[in-house]
């Protein structure tokens, strides 16, 4: 038995009209305020017949939770997403961020791909799974949209899996940023998130003698800083290719073909981005690099409390992003071996979050892979890892599989990125009315299937 297809129509207006409802709705982190999101959430499931839990993990941080029940012959499927925002900068927009103004056929609004937009393609495939015959359901299906995501504080779904586990373990989990369409050299490819990179944030300290500034001298900890803040810059980490991405970049070759598919087998081969200029895509070799390096960005500098005193020490802020498998120490190791003349540093890790990969040979990657090549014949499919992180290093501690897929179809030449957390940011409606379709397929199948 398998569940029918939906009104398609109805389904991405439905989806329009959730994404409006919650860009309208402000859930800027900080403070967050998602309580406003999860209880208009809760309403819709209300609405429907539906009995959602609505918890707060902090004041007025809201997260909301749903269950769909299988017969249980298969463990649970989860979806879950954030509906706080990043904070948007109104004089640079062109319609108002929290007003989900319809223009050009695109809705605008923070949050529209990230992710917002998500949120209610989840809610409307869940809503639409709601109102068949479950009995066609083999596995019990998981709505949660959480609160905290923006930030390190771990206010949102952290907070959950720590005290309300059984409300969200499953087996498989899906969530954002993967399976959006990503054009290179004319080809269309979609990446399905199988790994991501751990977040490291910490300080680089540099200590001096302090002293009147009216006296220059040698051991000025601002100058050490920023010395080694240059190295920092121009230092070569090595590289380690992960299953993951050897994985995508061997799919990029077989899809290019030609010079630059050689380019990308003999970079595999080579483990360095010589060969890069002939994708003619600086953007995605950036990428590459990312993807196989443990990274280190620095972000912030603070040093001094007076004009006339030099300080006896400065500080520089770190982002830092490592590959699966990786812990602080290691990548400390590396950058205290290229810094090896500069003694007076020392490294404060202030947060760490460690990187994860998933195995990609799966039944529902496979499924997800057909039904995005039934939706796009020419497109490819292919493992990806997210260069930043997600809610995923929460949910895996419950031992889910958790994949980044939240389908849209982008245009050539737009980027997902440069519209996430950007100016502006939108989604086309008929992006989402393609992404929600392909949503509910791919999970409406998985439910029924042994």
């Amino acid at each position: 038995m398998s569940l029918s297809s939906p009104n398609w129509q109805a389904l991405a207006e439905q989806t329009v009209r959730y994404l409006r409802d919650l860009i309208r709705l402000d859930t800027t982190n900080p403070p967050g305020n998602e309580i406003v999101a999860a209880e208009y959430i809760a309403g819709v499931l209300r609405a429907a017949g539906l009995d959602p839990i609505v918890i707060e993990t902090a004041p007025r941080r809201g997260n909301v939770i749903a269950r769909l029940t299988g017969d249980g012959s298969a463990p649970p499927l989860l979806l879950y997403s954030h509906t706080d925002v990043v904070p948007a900068e109104r004089e640079h927009w062109t319609t108002d961020p929290f007003s989900a103004e319809v223009k050009d056929g695109f809705v605008y609004g923070r949050g529209a791909l990230d992710m917002k937009g998500v949120v209610a393609m989840q809610l409307a495939v869940f809503l639409a799974i709601a109102g068949q015959d479950r009995q066609a359901l083999r596995r019990d299906l998981i709505f949660a949209a959480t609160a905290d995501e923006e930030s390190d504080t771990n206010q949102g779904i952290g907070v959950l899996v720590e005290k309300h586990p059984d409300l969200l373990r499953a087996e498989y989990a899906l969530s954002e940023f993967g399976g959006h369409s990503m054009y290179v050299n004319g080809r269309c490819f979609y990446p399905i998130q199988t790994a991501e990179k751990g977040a490291l944030w910490m300080r680089m300290v540099a200590y001096g003698r302090p002293g009147h500034a009216s006296v220059p001298h040698a051991e000025n900890a601002v100058v050490w800083l920023a010395r080694a803040v240059d190295r920092l810059a121009g230092a070569r980490l090595g590289a380690h290719v992960t299953p993951t991405a050897r994985a995508f970049i061997g799919a990029l070759a077989d899809g290019l073909g030609g010079r630059a598919g050689a380019a990308l087998r003999a970079w595999l081969d080579l483990e360095a981005l010589r060969e890069a200029p002939l994708l003619g895509d600086p953007t995605l070799a950036a990428e590459l690099h990312a993807m196989t390096h443990n990274t280190v960005t620095p972000t912030g500098l603070r040093a001094g409390y007076k004009t006339n005193v030099i300080p006896s020490s400065a500080e520089a802020v770190l982002d830092c992003r490592l590959l699966p498998g990786y812990a602080p120490d290691a990548l400390i190791a590396d950058l205290r071996g290229a810094l090896r003349d500069f003694p007076h540093l020392d490294f404060v890790v202030d947060s760490f979050g460690e990187g994860l990969e998933f195995p990609f040979d799966t039944p529902l990657f496979a499924l997800i892979a057909r039904i995005l090549k039934q939706h796009d014949p020419t497109g490819i499919p292919l493992p990806y890892m997210m260069t930043g992180s997600t809610d995923a290093k929460h949910v895996a501690r419950l031992g889910a599989i958790c994949y980044g897929f939240s389908p849209l179809r982008f245009a050539p030449g737009e980027r997902f990125f440069d519209l996430v957390h950007g100016h502006d940011e939108r989604v086309a409606i008929d992006s989402l009315a393609w992404g929600v379709r392909v949503l509910y397929e791919v999970v409406s199948a998985f439910l029924a299937m042994p």
